[in-house]
């Protein structure tokens, strides 16, 4: 069932919906997991793990999403586990999410999803929307560059340029909620359930120690923790990984409350793919990281893009969005919050092509 984890109150599933009567964000009860005897081993994608769903949609939309590689690396005085997460469809991790929201909203009878982002989030929604056969809206700030809606634009999607700031976009969006069902990345529940196979992937290829994940509105944050409760639930764990969250000093309010720091104005940053000024499910985020006896770290923009460098440099080009999350490793480790014998992967959950404009600036070429 959908439930508010505030007030408790729960709604059944067969009626879609993206949020609660007042507009609150809404979780799903808690669900019992699986073992590792249910995992679908025919099946090369996160569908390998149904059984773990709220429900079995008649026909999944998949397009290979999951099942990506870990590479070993040596940094910061330690071995990080890099889980390549742009080895998705997109290019990013948020086909994981994308393939469970669409596949169970077209089984609900929904056809035609608004969802506001100019990212990562439009680029998966619009492609799975087109698999599906289903109808998708992006929408943008008008401030954003052209080239970075393309990839939902070649997928079918119609764009809607929104005046005004990335807030402005969100509230915008809320609002032609009713013209159409909205299927967004931050609000829906069943995106944290596409979100939550990083967990069951961990831990059917070995459970780590640590995750470290880069972090905006957080779905990476919830699905890890939403999963390792149900293998907990399931008696497949007897315990949880800690979960660090990464997130930009310019913008990182929920570590900033998770490092008790004051609250400031957000700030322009490089890792532009977690500047979520006031995401919507940040005590959840913050309860989820404290749960599991992980925390928070924040970067300053020059450690950012040293860490963007240093992985290009040894063959792994990603987002300086999730080269953040390698930072925090070499940060954590020397605070001693990690130990160098332990198991810690990093997320890497978007590929440099995403970002060439911006390693043309680090690199001081002109494209």
């Amino acid at each position: 069932m959908y439930l508010d984890p505030k007030s408790g109150q729960t709604w059944p599933l067969d009626l879609p919906r993206w949020c609660g009567d007042a507009k609150q964000p809404l979780l799903l009860t808690p669900l019992p997991g699986m073992s590792r005897d249910e995992i679908d081993r025919g099946k090369r994608s996160i569908w390998r793990y149904a059984k773990a769903f709220p429900f079995l949609p008649k026909a999944p939309i998949s397009m290979g999403e999951g099942c990506t590689p870990i590479v070993e690396m040596a940094m910061g005085g330690g071995t990080a586990l890099l889980k390549c997460e742009w080895f998705m469809p997109t290019g990013s991790f948020k086909d994981r999410g994308a393939s469970v929201m669409l596949s169970l909203l077209r089984d609900q009878g929904v056809m035609d999803v608004l969802e506001d982002s100019s990212g990562n989030g439009g680029a998966a929604v619009s492609a799975y929307a087109a698999a599906g056969g289903m109808q998708a809206k992006i929408m943008v700030p008008a401030s954003t560059s052209p080239a970075k809606t393309v990839q939902s634009r070649a997928a079918g999607a119609t764009i809607e340029l929104v005046p005004g700031s990335r807030q402005d976009c969100a509230d915008a969006a809320e609002r032609d909620a009713a013209n159409r069902f909205y299927a967004s990345h931050n609000w829906h529940p069943f995106f944290l359930h596409g979100t939550k196979t990083l967990a069951y992937e961990l831990w059917e290829d070995g459970l780590p120690d640590n995750v470290i994940v880069p972090c905006g509105a957080g779905s990476n944050v919830l699905g890890l923790h939403i999963g390792f409760s149900e293998l907990l639930r399931a008696g497949q764990i007897t315990r949880m990984p800690k979960i660090f969250a990464a997130q930009p000093a310019n913008c990182g309010p929920i570590a900033r409350a998770a490092l008790g720091l004051p609250a400031q104005l957000a700030q322009p940053t490089i890792a532009e793919g977690t500047a979520i000024a006031q995401p919507l499910r940040a005590a959840e985020c913050i309860a989820a990281m404290r749960e599991s006896g992980g925390g928070a770290v924040l970067l300053d923009e020059a450690e950012i893009a040293e860490a963007s460098l240093m992985l290009a440099r040894r063959g792994i080009y990603v987002e300086p969005t999730c080269a953040q999350a390698a930072a925090a490793f070499s940060r954590l480790l020397a605070a001693g919050s990690i130990a160098a014998r332990e198991a810690t992967v990093v997320v890497l959950t978007g590929t440099g092509l995403k970002a060439t404009p911006r390693y043309a600036e680090f690199l001081g070429v002109s494209i």
